[in-house]
């Protein structure tokens, strides 16, 4: 087997350019997100943004679907060996306060792109979108449990985007976790819905 030549930069993928962008939108907020400072936090050229993508603008459209998809389609891809609906339920809750990927932004992402929405009206849109599909989600879930209180989905949603509020530094994961499992219990799904 050959050694690596030594000197020899890898080829970033749009997939870098836009984990880089997760992370200095949590570092700088939306300021962070420009082709000079994230080739620079890339140790590369400008050269290499403009390769993937259009300018600016399109990275950022490109940031927001990636985090659309992780955010959703792939959260709910781990529930699928879930045997009932009450370990769907209690799996989606703490995972949505376990989940800690530093290469993506780590508890403060969330809290990160709401305080952008709040400034650009399609960081708003999407985030309002996400909600929407996400609270719908939980609702879906909570009916199939037989939890039919109107305000049960978003209070567990509201819980979940508190946690990455409070704990945007990525430390108290056993913490939340053991608050969304008081929480559910409180709820009243089963303590036998998922082990630990």
């Amino acid at each position: 087997m050959s050694k690596p030549e030594t000197g020899r930069r890898t080829q970033l993928c749009a997939e870098d350019w836009l984990m880089a962008g997760f992370r200095a939108l949590v570092r700088q907020g939306p300021s962070g997100l420009r082709a000079e400072s994230l080739a620079r936090d890339l140790k590369t050229t400008k050269g290499s943004f403009y390769w993937h993508f259009a300018d600016v603008p399109s990275f950022r459209a490109e940031l927001l679907a990636l985090w659309a998809t992780r955010a959703y389609g792939d959260v709910l891809a781990q529930l699928a060996d879930a045997a009932t609906p009450h370990a769907k339920l209690t799996r989606l809750c703490v995972l949505a306060v376990s989940y800690r990927d530093p290469t993506y932004g780590g508890a403060a992402l969330e809290p990160a792109l709401r305080a952008w929405a709040r400034e650009d009206t399609n960081v708003a849109r999407a985030v309002a979108e996400m909600d929407a599909r996400r609270i719908s989600y939980v609702k879906s879930l909570c009916l199939a449990c037989g939890l039919t209180n109107p305000d049960l989905p978003l209070l567990l949603y509201a819980a979940s985007q508190g946690y990455d509020s409070l704990d945007s530094a990525n430390t108290g994961v056993l913490a939340a976790e053991r608050g969304m499992r008081a929480l559910l219990q409180l709820a009243g799904v089963q303590a036998q819905a998922e082990p630990n």
